[in-house]
């Protein structure tokens, strides 16, 4: 079973493992069967949704509400992330050029509204700012937080893809602390360990959430030189800790990190959402660990 832990110390409990749901509209399920799925990873205890308002070219939010209103009672069992500021060049906005970001106070009420409508509920709990914004302004951004937080349709805030000079800035305009930042941990590109970003959360006793930890499916099919030598390092280890698969050892693999990282999963088959749960028993060593790291960078540790 999936425990709860906290993001931040004293702060609300979301599940150790996240179902990620920007694949939704490719899924190609009723909303019945979008119910059925998430109601099968709650009882795993995979309680925590992630979601974006961009997700799925403005969809994604829409297809999970649209579920979730069958059976309103469902909120009361889960977390729900949701994420705003990048500005996505769509048929439903024609007269955007460019893909752009957009930090400004009005577009954030403006965004959480939106996913508010989309996703049928009342509130989110947590509000997550997608990408760096160079035009961020921290004091409006923290403008919008705080108006949001009192109006009640946002518990807690965070950010995502931010570097520990970003989140600082931000963080210091804000009363209440940013409970996370949500970046890419994967065997193929783990930046966040080197660059101060977990060193960060670490110090801080943040959680950060791990998006992409099975790197897109490079990991299983990719030919370069990289992706096949840490396919068959994981595999190797695969075969020595008795996992099912290598997603088992990778999602081992990124909570093995100290910052103890949530990770989430992108597959809208129950079956894989189990085969992660599974992968909560995989304890793997040091060197097993920097096995991984040794394939990934093509060199031994310094």
């Amino acid at each position: 079973m999936v425990a709860k832990v906290e993001l931040i110390p004293s702060g609300q409990k979301f599940s150790e493992l996240v179902q990620g749901y920007w694949r939704l509209a490719d899924w190609r399920m009723n909303p019945q069967e979008r119910l059925s799925f998430l109601k099968q990873h709650i009882e795993l205890g995979v309680t925590t949704v992630d979601h974006a308002d961009i997700y799925g070219n403005y969809s994604c939010e829409q297809l999970f509400g649209e579920a979730l209103a069958l059976d309103p009672s469902v909120r009361e069992h889960i977390e729900i992330v949701t994420k705003c500021d990048i500005n996505l060049c769509s048929d439903l906005v024609p007269e955007r050029k460019i893909n752009h970001y957009d930090t400004s106070k009005q577009h954030i009420v403006n965004s959480v509204n939106n996913s508010l409508s989309r996703l049928q509920v009342e509130n989110i709990d947590v509000l997550l700012i997608h990408r760096p914004d160079v035009l961020m302004d921290a004091d409006e951004v923290a403008e919008a937080f705080a108006e949001l937080k009192q109006q009640g349709k946002v518990n807690h805030f965070g950010v995502s893809n931010f570097t520990p000079s970003q989140f600082e800035l931000l963080q210091s305009r804000l009363d209440a602390p940013l409970v996370t930042n949500q970046v890419e941990i994967n065997p193929l590109n783990f930046d966040v360990a080197h660059d101060g970003t977990l060193d960060q959360l670490q110090m801080k006793r943040i959680k950060p959430m791990a998006w992409s930890c099975l790197g897109g499916g490079a990991i299983f099919s990719g030919q370069s030189e990289q992706q096949v030598r840490v396919r068959h390092e994981l595999d190797v280890i695969r075969e020595e800790v008795g996992a099912q698969s290598i997603d088992q050892v990778i999602y081992a693999w990124v909570r093995r990190l100290p910052s103890n990282p949530l990770p989430i999963i992108g597959s809208g088959k129950i079956e894989r959402v189990q085969a992660a749960v599974e992968a909560l028993d995989i304890n793997l060593t040091r060197e097993q660990w920097y096995r991984v790291w040794v394939a990934s960078k093509g060199h031994g540790v310094p």
